[in-house]
């Protein structure tokens, strides 16, 4: 069960200052009471109010490593080989979590991501 924390003043007020330098810091006690349990609160608890919230998604089409000499060479026109074969799908991220993976399309003048697959928690 819960606990909520309440704080127990035992200090004289002249000691609610900031401390001056060289002074040390005194511990201060705190009672924890129960919680009480409650019923939800506003839409039934629900969690409808993120079915909205908007989370950015990254496609990776591939990776790759270089030096930094080489990496300060690069400049317009310059290309650079990445890891993946065309023939594979690039991959989806939620934060750094792989979530999917699909075919890269074109749909008005657009990248695109056709899903593939939803990977599960252990894939």
């Amino acid at each position: 069960m819960a606990k909520e924390a309440q704080a127990v003043e035992e200090k004289p007020d002249k000691q609610k200052e900031a401390p001056q330098a060289g002074e040390k810091k005194q511990a201060q006690s705190v009672e924890l009471s129960e919680a009480v349990e409650s019923e939800p609160t506003g839409a039934g608890g629900s969690i409808d109010i993120l079915l909205d919230m908007n989370v950015p998604v990254t496609v990776t089409v591939g990776r790759t490593e270089m030096p930094v000499q080489r990496l300060l060479q690069l400049g317009p026109g310059s290309v650079i080989a990445l890891d993946k074969p065309i023939d594979e799908p690039a991959e989806l991220y939620l934060k750094d979590t792989k979530f999917a993976t699909g075919n890269i399309v074109v749909v008005d003048g657009r990248f695109a991501i056709k899903i593939e697959q939803i990977l599960g928690l252990g894939d």
